[in-house]
């Protein structure tokens, strides 16, 4: 090999070395980001479940514990929705589970006002 040959093999090499590094710098940040938003969301979940625990009776928390074995995601978005009724006052505490009932009857009904259309 050629003295010109040589310096181009080790110009491609520093290229691609350089390249798999910036890919694995790009990797790691990443995967940084997805793991500062998992802990986040941990924190949050855990405000939440902390404030039903102390406004939501046994029974209530038993009844969204059970929403939440069936539909996980509609369980997370009662429970949010519990959370900011309580930090804003606007429900009293503590609450049954047949006032929980209630409210889960006043949201399913918005949420069921939607309109099927058979085809």
């Amino acid at each position: 090999m050629t003295a010109n040959q040589d310096d181009e093999l080790a110009a491609l090499r520093a290229q691609r070395l350089k390249q798999l590094q910036d890919q694995l710098q790009h990797q790691a940040s990443q995967q940084i980001e997805a793991e500062e938003k998992a802990q986040q969301q941990a924190v949050e979940s855990a405000n939440v479940d902390a404030i039903l625990r102390r406004h939501l009776s046994s029974d209530a928390r038993a009844r969204l514990t059970r929403i939440g074995l069936v539909e996980p995601q509609r369980a997370n978005s009662i429970k949010a929705d519990l959370a900011a009724m309580f930090e804003q006052g606007s429900i009293n505490t503590p609450m049954s589970d047949a006032a929980l009932k209630q409210v889960l009857a006043q949201l399913s009904k918005s949420r069921s006002n939607a309109s099927v259309r058979r085809i």
